[in-house]
């Protein structure tokens, strides 16, 4: 049985080149960083879990709720094959179970904030909005998109983005637990414009202040899908 089924919905991924130096002392033993045409990236991405499930439960309200969060991506290779996964600089949502739940099992970063979303849809497009509290002040995320659903292009930075299946925690310097990300390939909503009013020093700490001047490389809006995170195994380099 797997760990946790949900459905990702709504993903809003805002997309930062960066310094790969800027991520080494949070790669996980055993990975190295993942990279897309000479590019070394950090996504910030807010989205929903809907119909959410712990080892085929469902607990009260905690089914439907967001995230947002801060990855960056690696690879790891095993049995002849590159593995491709992300790594969280934290993971914040509304629900203090959530947060006890991964952390304690999965020693991910998560941090529980007050949350709040909405999708609004005219004739036109559609508007996504993830907002957050953290220290007395709001944190908001808006991309507006057409309506039409596209396919992401194989090879694309599209799919570098969204294609990574498995999850890397660093543990210690000699421990990692690795998890897999299951879903389908994802749809996309083309972007008309989007908005970001982040805090990156507050919210991630004096390693990603440079972000508070920095301006996203791509956003894209990928529609979800359902997804299951399995159980976790360790790997000892």
């Amino acid at each position: 049985m797997s760990f946790l089924t949900a459905e990702w919905k709504n993903l809003a991924l805002l997309n930062y080149e960066v310094d790969a130096k800027t991520l080494e002392k949070y790669i996980p033993s055993g990975t190295e960083i993942d990279i897309w045409n000479n590019k070394c990236y950090v996504s910030l991405v807010g989205f929903m879990f809907e119909n959410t499930k712990v080892l085929g439960m469902k607990f009260p309200f905690h089914i439907n709720f967001e995230e947002v969060n801060l990855r960056f991506y690696v690879k790891r290779f095993e049995n002849g094959e590159w593995k491709r996964g992300v790594v969280f600089i934290k993971e914040i949502v509304p629900k203090t179970a959530i947060t006890f739940i991964a952390n304690t099992l999965y020693n991910e970063h998560y941090q529980t904030n007050k949350m709040k979303h909405s999708v609004t849809d005219n004739e036109e497009s559609k508007t996504f909005v993830y907002q957050w509290k953290n220290y007395n002040k709001w944190n908001s995320i808006e991309i507006e998109t057409e309506k039409k659903e596209l396919e992401i292009e194989l090879n694309s930075e599209a799919e570098f983005i969204t294609e990574h299946y498995f999850g890397y925690t660093k543990y210690d310097n000699n421990t990692t637990f690795e998890y897999e990300v299951t879903h389908p390939r994802w749809q996309q909503l083309p972007i008309i414009d989007y908005k970001i009013d982040v805090d990156f020093e507050d919210n991630y700490g004096k390693d990603f202040a440079f972000l508070n001047k920095s301006k996203p490389v791509s956003a894209f809006l990928a529609i979800g899908s359902k997804i299951t995170v399995e159980n976790k195994k360790k790997i000892r380099s």
